[in-house]
């Protein structure tokens, strides 16, 4: 049965607009232990993903895309140049593990962090969860159903 996720992104890195421009990307340069363990062990294709803008004002979800691929080495842990180089990882033993993600729609408004906090039926989501930083999280199929229906009503903006 696929599963929702909510992956963060920063815009002025990767937006919702490079996605669809490009049609796929893979989701490297995560360099979290929790969030490399969903995808290498949890992530399946077909799943949705709710790509949010973090880092951002304001930040909140801004399309929905979906795991499309199977999980196999993040590259950049082998480029010396890179940033996230990791020295101690090797071809045979790869530390850090990513997904290939698909637009499936931009959304047609972003949903704000703000009125995610404020909606009393997304209180338990982790994205709520005061220190939550993780970059990839876990979304219940209902929450996520809820902030898509949440971009098809007027935002605060409209009010």
């Amino acid at each position: 049965m696929a599963r929702t996720w909510l992956m963060k992104s920063e815009p002025y890195k990767y937006s919702f607009d490079d996605l669809e421009r490009d049609g796929r990307t893979p989701w490297d340069e995560i360099r979290n232990y929790q969030a490399r363990n969903f995808m290498r062990d949890d992530m399946k294709i077909g799943d949705r993903v709710l790509f949010y803008y973090s880092n951002v004002q304001p930040p909140g979800v801004a399309g929905v895309a979906e795991v499309c691929s199977e999980p196999y080495p993040d590259e950049t842990q082998f480029d010396e140049t890179s940033n996230y180089h990791d020295p101690k990882a090797t071809r045979d033993n790869p530390r850090w593990i990513l997904v290939d993600v698909k637009p499936v729609k931009k959304l047609p408004r972003l949903v704000t962090l703000q009125e995610i906090k404020d909606e009393p039926k997304l209180q338990d989501l982790p994205l709520v969860r005061r220190g939550n930083r993780l970059s990839i999280m876990p979304v219940s199929e209902a929450d996520a159903d809820l902030i898509i229906d949440m971009a098809n009503r007027p935002g605060p903006e409209d009010a």
